[in-house]
């Protein structure tokens, strides 16, 4: 799989661009500012209709504009697929596939399917429960995209559940039967659609964990082994759906009384965590630095031969990763990326670049237009 070609409009820095790419490896050159990493960004926002760098769609529309259009031209085994995503902030997104509207954005998922490795990641062992969960449900929705639609049901029932639950905790112990009755029949959907959600993700971190092994073993040969497992917010004994649900609906009856308190909702695999270990001890306050950043590619890698395993390489992304790597670390990554179809990294020097790497090299620099300063890509 590769990307024949990435058109921008209105998207971050870029008022418009419209980049050829090919197989291979091309390194998008340039300082920082220029809006090199803008363009990766748009790609991974192609692959998962996320960002992995801010949380809403607001930022990602050029500022003074309405809205901004992503557009990508995807080969895999020889058929082009077309995919355009038009993101405009407060509204559903709109996608079209090959010209043609899809009823909902999701539908386009699974078209392009990508790995991104970005510095932010670092948060994905440092950081909060929230941003190792999501890294699981991205993989899991690569791997089978309906699982965008469990996640967004689910999403939605968290949604209503806690709002009857403030409402409850707003009555002072005297809920009216109504309410009450109404937050059965939610129990009811999140206990459902929670059951989905946390098999899916049982089932990805099952097949993850001997390529997180592996690809942190290649990246720091020298360091503790690394393991990844599943803490749930229940008791997570049989990984069977119906199992799922029913340990759901039991701890929802159990801890009913310590909502209704708080105005919360405490049970549900919003709630869960990824356990991520160096040898006996936990990564997270335990793990260096550079521990820690190996992790996290590891992670990144890891999902890469996840997806690979399907018969299909997905697109490799690495914005500027080099950077953060010593160099055994850097000639590591290097050999891991050297049989992937296509590499799209980010460099903002050429000494960044692992030395004898084959790669098209492309310039950004900066031109001046009517709006003031932009950025253009020179190859």
């Amino acid at each position: 799989m590769y990307v024949r070609r990435l058109a921008l409009q209105e998207f971050r820095s870029w008022a418009e661009v419209d980049i050829a790419l090919e197989p291979g490896r091309t390194v998008f050159v340039a300082p920082n500012g220029y809006g090199k990493t803008n363009l990766l960004e748009a790609l991974w926002y192609s692959s998962t209709l996320s960002s992995h760098r801010v949380a809403t769609d607001a930022p990602l529309v050029r500022s003074g504009t309405p809205r901004a259009v992503v557009s990508t031209i995807v080969v895999n085994d020889g058929r082009e697929l077309a995919v355009d995503i038009e993101i405009t902030p407060g509204k559903a997104n709109k996608a079209r596939l090959n010209r043609s509207p899809v009823r909902a954005a999701r539908q386009v998922l699974g078209v392009l399917r990508a790995v991104l490795c970005a510095p932010e990641d670092l948060s994905l062992v440092r950081g909060e429960p929230s941003e190792r969960r999501r890294y699981l449900d991205d993989v899991a929705t690569l791997r089978r995209p309906t699982v965008a639609a469990v996640r967004a049901d689910y999403d939605r029932v968290v949604r209503q559940r806690t709002a009857l639950l403030k409402t409850a905790a707003g009555q002072r112990g005297r809920a009216d039967p109504g309410l009450l009755e109404s937050l059965s029949v939610w129990d009811t959907h999140l206990a459902a659609h929670g059951a989905r959600l946390l098999a899916a993700r049982l089932a990805i971190v099952g097949e993850l964990r001997a390529e997180v092994e592996k690809a942190y073993q290649l990246l720091a040969p020298a360091s503790r082994p690394a393991d990844i497992s599943y803490r749930g917010s229940v008791d997570i004994s049989d990984t069977n759906v119906e199992c799922l649900e029913a340990t759901l609906m039991d701890a929802l009856t159990r801890r009913r009384d310590a909502e209704l308190e708080r105005g919360v909702c405490l049970v549900g695999p919003h709630r869960d965590d990824v356990e991520l270990r160096l040898g006996d001890q936990p990564a997270k306050g335990f793990a260096s630095q550079g521990e820690s950043w190996s992790l996290a590619l590891a992670l990144r890698l890891a999902a890469y031969e996840l997806l690979r395993s399907d018969g299909t390489d997905p697109v490799l992304l690495l914005d500027d990763v080099f950077a953060e790597l010593d160099t055994t670390r850097r000639r590591a990554l290097a050999d891991i990326a050297a049989s992937a179809e296509q590499v799209l990294a980010t460099a903002a020097v050429t000494d960044d670049i692992p030395v004898d790497w084959d790669a098209r090299r492309v310039v950004i620099g900066m031109c001046e237009g009517d709006g003031g300063a932009a950025s253009r890509v020179e190859p």
